[in-house]
């Protein structure tokens, strides 16, 4: 494209500096007392789009935070891309372990970023990964040489299980209908190894109680004659894996994929380093299901994982006490096939039925989403292949992600329109995890890339 490369170079200190702004708000969507911060970035979005050349900007209601939408229709007889991407985040906890606040973003050079990354919540995850496209978006307009027509839907509820998305979706398909939905929330192999990720896990998320007597006991009157829910519940959870680390649930994996030789030996092919791996989580061995390396295990296996576990005294000091609850969080990452609904209620029935007598079991489902698939054939793929190529020198990887965006499938059987995932984040980006970062040169060849991504797609679809 033309002047692509100057138009970056000149302004990538502003492209940074807008982001800042971005970062600088708390938009944590669990937690009730950022609901301001939340509602303050969607305006930001907003603000945003109208600047980088959307004709139409709304922020659109729902029942909890809203949904920024933005067009750029320049002609209808030209493809529509339809760019999803959230503006909500994750909360910072524990702040204690940020080696700068969550929300002041500040670039530092490491190892891996010599030039530098911008270390701040939502940095990867998804602000900055968005972000991108919104400058690009700016560079195509202002340079007159956007091919295509583009839609733009952030949301505010991401991270929170998307909840109002799949009613908003259904009630503007008309509005939203596109050619290919383009989405940044995920990552490549390396700095010098793009990647396309060309599957993604589903999730089922429950919290689990467990109820022994009606208050807390002293544990010298009581230990050892009735049942504490603690040791009860932490029984239940360790007999939820048998030796080999596979997941106990009868039918669990009944509609698992199972993959070919031919196919695992592919995905063998893109580079990895065991002990690269290792260093860099600071762990002296890998850990999970016999028969499966690592990057098996972490997208094309299901997993089973305990998010949070609490009960009884956790302050100061010493308090003898047999609590009268014990509450756990587990989420399941499930591979295609596995339907989200069918493994919450095989997980509810399950861990009921492995309660001992003197506890109660009550099992809370909270949010999940089916697992997707893209194939690698389409025109949506192979624009993404040459605009990777073309900035990165080298073609991308397909790759299957552990990770979970359970509005991809629903966009799908919504929209009928396939999803290209061009994620620029690294693995190593600590989403999710105090000193969370993006690198600058991920952030400047997200920008570089995705308006070739525009003009492929659109001379491929002609």
């Amino acid at each position: 494209m033309n002047s692509l490369q100057s138009y970056h170079d000149s302004n990538k200190d502003r492209f940074v500096q807008e982001l800042f702004e971005l970062l600088k708000i708390p938009s944590v969507s669990a937690d009730s007392a950022y609901s301001k911060e939340v509602f303050k970035a969607a305006d930001f979005v907003a603000d945003s789009l109208k600047t980088a050349g959307c004709d139409t900007v709304e922020i659109c209601q729902t029942k909890r935070f809203p949904i920024v939408y933005g067009e750029k229709m320049i002609d209808s007889k030209l493809p529509t891309i339809l760019v999803y991407g959230h503006y909500d985040v994750q909360p910072a906890d524990p702040i204690e372990l940020w080696d700068s606040p969550a929300f002041e973003p500040i670039i530092k050079k490491t190892e891996l970023h010599p030039e530098g990354a911008i270390f701040a919540r939502g940095a990867c995850d998804d602000k900055g990964q968005m972000y991108m496209h919104v400058k690009a978006l700016e560079f195509m307009t202002s340079t007159d040489q956007l091919p295509c027509n583009v839609k733009f839907m952030i949301e505010g509820e991401e991270e929170v299980g998307s909840e109002n998305l799949a009613e908003f979706v259904k009630n503007n398909a008309s509005k939203l209908k596109n050619d290919v939905i383009l989405i940044s929330d995920t990552g490549m192999i390396a700095k010098d190894t793009p990647s396309i990720t060309t599957g993604l896990r589903g999730l089922s998320y429950v919290e689990v109680e467990v109820t022994g007597p009606n208050r807390d006991l002293h544990s010298g009157i009581y230990g050892g004659a009735v049942a504490n829910p603690i040791n009860i519940l932490a029984k239940m959870i360790a007999s939820l894996h048998d030796e080999n680390n596979h997941i106990t649930i009868p039918g669990f994996y009944d509609k698992v994929e199972n993959l070919s030789d031919e196919e695992r030996s592919e995905m063998a092919k893109a580079p990895f380093s065991l002990e690269a791996y290792k260093k860099s989580l600071e762990i002296n061995a890998v850990y999970g299901e016999k028969g499966y390396t690592t990057n098996e295990r972490n997208s094309i296996r299901p997993t089973l994982d305990v998010n949070g576990i609490w009960g009884g005294y956790t302050g100061e000091g010493a308090k003898t006490v047999i609590a009268s609850k014990a509450y756990a969080k587990i989420s399941m990452r499930l591979v295609p096939n596995q339907d989200c609904e069918e493994i919450t209620q095989l997980f509810k029935s399950h861990f009921e039925s492995i309660a001992p007598k003197g506890v109660s079991v009550k099992v809370t489902p909270h949010h999940g989403g089916q697992g997707y698939v893209t194939p690698i054939d389409t025109i949506g793929y192979k624009a993404a292949a040459m605009a990777y190529k073309n900035t990165f020198g080298t073609a991308p990887i397909p790759q299957r992600g552990g990770g979970s965006i359970p509005i991809v499938a629903l966009f799908e059987k919504e929209l009928k329109s396939k999803t290209i995932l061009m994620g620029f984040g690294l693995d190593s980006d600590a989403i999710h995890s105090p000193n969370e970062h993006f690198g600058l040169f991920n952030y400047f060849k997200g920008i570089e890339t995705i308006p070739l991504f525009y003009k492929y797609f659109t001379e491929l679809q002609s």
